[in-house]
């Protein structure tokens, strides 16, 4: 398969924060990286904000989104537990292990609320899917994740290694179990 010049520039900027250590790439290092000039990137990107909202996206999309799996012969109501159980899972294991791409997340999609919301739409979609809600706008679907935002926005990542977290999960996953 062949990348795309958009492909390549997300992959390059991820491999250099990889590489460095640091969420702080610039976009001359990328730009060299790829053999091209800074204007270049603008060819592919509006500015900064959106290759790095780009970049985030797809790390997001591809690391947690992707990796969850349920078992589709249980009841609707088990699925949307061990999904939501396996994204709140992703994302701390995300924390744990990627600090560079966490924070690179945190900073332009996590702390912008519009992007966070259109970044999430796989997830409602998915949500919508488990639960058979015919909602073309995933209200039902964003009102849950969003019942569970302390196992998922940064801002409550000092509690997710705390040893209660998965008896927190529960507790809100109980509160909740009746009205899905």
């Amino acid at each position: 398969m062949t990348l795309t010049t958009r492909e390549k520039i997300l992959s390059t900027a991820e491999r250099l924060i990889q590489e460095t250590g640091n969420a702080e790439v610039t976009l001359a290092q990328i730009a060299t990286a790829l053999g091209m000039t800074h204007a270049a990137l603008y060819k592919h990107f509006q500015n900064k904000q959106a290759l790095w909202e780009a970049v985030s996206a797809a790390w997001f999309q591809r690391e947690i989104i992707d990796q969850i799996q349920c078992d589709p012969t249980a009841t609707p109501q088990s699925q949307l537990h061990d999904w939501l159980w396996a994204f709140v899972t992703a994302k701390k294991h995300a924390y744990n292990t990627n600090p560079q791409m966490f924070a690179l997340n945190t900073r332009y999609i996590d702390n912008n609320p519009k992007v966070l919301r259109d970044v999430l739409i796989p997830a409602y979609t998915i949500v919508s899917h488990i639960m058979g809600y015919h909602d073309s706008n995933n209200e039902q679907a964003e009102s849950i994740l969003a019942t569970f935002a302390i196992f998922t926005l940064p801002n409550f990542k000092e509690t997710w290694n705390d040893p209660d977290y998965a008896q927190r999960f529960e507790r809100i996953w109980n509160l909740i179990k009746a009205g899905v």
